[in-house]
């Protein structure tokens, strides 16, 4: 039984990363989070009471996946830091496939939305972006020690940027319909990080 209703919570989950992506947070339904799954709402009631508690389980949902995914890419045996961080950067131009909700952020379209009409689900949306940023910092702290690259930044700083320019991408794919544009700004973000550790430093 037990079982049972862990699949079902997930099969929720599951959804609600897609129909986000699809609808949006306000424009989506608890019948269309159902429906997407085909349960009934009173199952969907018995694993959360509000669609924000919905929301918010799926963030950490999205977190916990994603950070799995992340953390086992081939990336993360390259030996030197700078190849670890562009490979990064391609592996995110990499999945660009398929249609628009299936490579676009949930927490970034969520905290487009929401951020100042529901204070809990902006918190967590900050939580997931600033912590997948911060797996991204030793590696950015190894590169400015190895090349010698100084400045007034930081290593947390550049992982942010990473991620400005990542979700930056998925808006103008939005916009214009599909990822070209994306994998477009996925290369002048890797081009940047090249040249700012690869340039000779005064």
């Amino acid at each position: 039984m037990n079982e049972t209703r862990h699949q079902s919570k997930t099969k929720f989950l599951d959804a609600a990363l897609h129909v986000f992506r699809s609808k949006g947070y306000a424009a989506t339904r608890v019948e269309d989070i159902c429906e997407a799954v085909e349960l009934t709402k009173g199952s969907f009631f018995h694993h959360f009471d509000t669609k924000e508690q919905l929301a918010l389980a799926a963030a950490e949902y999205w977190g916990t996946t994603t950070a799995a995914f992340f953390k086992a890419a081939p990336y993360r045996a390259e030996p030197d830091p700078l190849a670890r961080l562009l490979a990064y950067v391609d592996l995110r131009k990499a999945i660009l496939q398929g249609e628009l909700p299936e490579f676009t952020c949930l927490i970034g379209t969520m905290v487009q939305e929401v951020y100042d009409t529901h204070p809990a689900i902006r918190v967590a949306c900050d939580k997931s972006i600033s912590e997948h940023a911060a797996t991204l910092e030793a590696d950015i702290a190894d590169c400015m020690r190895l090349y010698g690259v100084t400045g007034d930044w930081t290593a947390c700083s550049l992982a942010l940027y990473t991620q400005a320019v990542i979700q930056g991408a998925f808006i103008l794919a939005k916009a214009k319909g599909g990822p070209a544009v994306a994998a477009d700004c996925i290369d002048h973000l890797r081009r940047y990080l090249k040249l700012l550790f690869e340039q000779p430093q005064p």
